[in-house]
């Protein structure tokens, strides 16, 4: 089988770099093309001519990057958060008119997207729940992007009505996210780690995953990369692929 062709969009940034070198790595990917957040992307995809495009850069400018490679015909594998919730729905239609995939993921550490599967699962036995995340000082947005869709899901999981008192009463419970706290801790030190509290009679259920090295991301990476070549439209989330697809 042929490698799959790919251009990393934000290649200079951390993350992107982290991406660049695994890809070179790996046998089952040909790296066809790097580019910076500041570069024409639409050239650069003409000239290099992926199956798949991977972004990383900021919630900005990062609606018309994805839109770019999908006016092309690219599918796209974005980690990039932040981005409104209209600008994901409408750039989710454009991907599905033009017949290509876009996975838009906020986080690509297959532990973290068990730890959201297993916390969907306890939501409907302990509706009181928090949620704590900490990163490093350079994070741009609080809460993550990963908390924010945490607190989503446990929100639309959760068996019943939590008894603590809102947060909007008690502004240093955090902010409410459809009714889940969340908190933020920015540090030197850290790189992306997060609790999700789960509270009872009598017990207490923690679910921690901590994320020491960027390159934790990149197995969830490239099962996007791979999956996202059979799909249409958008997917949000690495939770299904994980049944159907092997990593690595």
């Amino acid at each position: 089988m042929n490698p799959i062709r790919v251009h990393v969009h934000g290649a200079n940034g951390r993350m992107g770099r982290t991406v660049v070198d695994g890809l070179r790595g790996h046998a089952g990917f040909a790296l066809v093309g790097v580019s910076g957040r500041s570069d024409d992307l639409g050239a650069a995809l003409g000239a290099s001519r992926p199956q798949v495009l991977v972004e990383f850069t900021l919630a900005g400018p990062a609606p018309a990057h994805l839109r770019t490679a999908i006016d092309l015909g690219i599918a796209v594998v974005s980690g990039t958060t932040g981005i409104p919730a209209e600008e994901v729905r409408v750039l989710g239609r454009a991907a599905a008119e033009r017949g290509v995939g876009l996975a838009l993921i906020p986080n690509f550490a297959l532990g973290m997207v068990l730890l959201q599967r297993f916390a969907r699962e306890a939501a409907r036995w302990f509706p009181d729940v928090e949620v704590l995340e900490l990163h490093h000082e350079g994070k741009q947005d609080a809460p993550s992007g990963t908390a924010l869709d945490t607190a989503r899901r446990i929100a639309a999981a959760r068996g019943g009505a939590p008894r603590a008192a809102a947060p909007s009463a008690q502004p240093a419970r955090g902010l409410s996210v459809e009714g889940v706290p969340v908190h933020s801790v920015r540090l030197p030190g850290l790189l992306a780690h997060q609790e999700v509290w789960f509270g009872g009679d009598g017990q207490v259920l923690t679910l921690r995953h901590d994320a020491s090295d960027r390159r934790a991301y990149l197995p969830g990476i490239f099962l996007a990369i791979r999956a996202i070549l059979g799909r249409r439209g958008l997917i949000d989330t690495l939770d299904p692929l994980l049944d159907t697809n092997p990593t690595g």
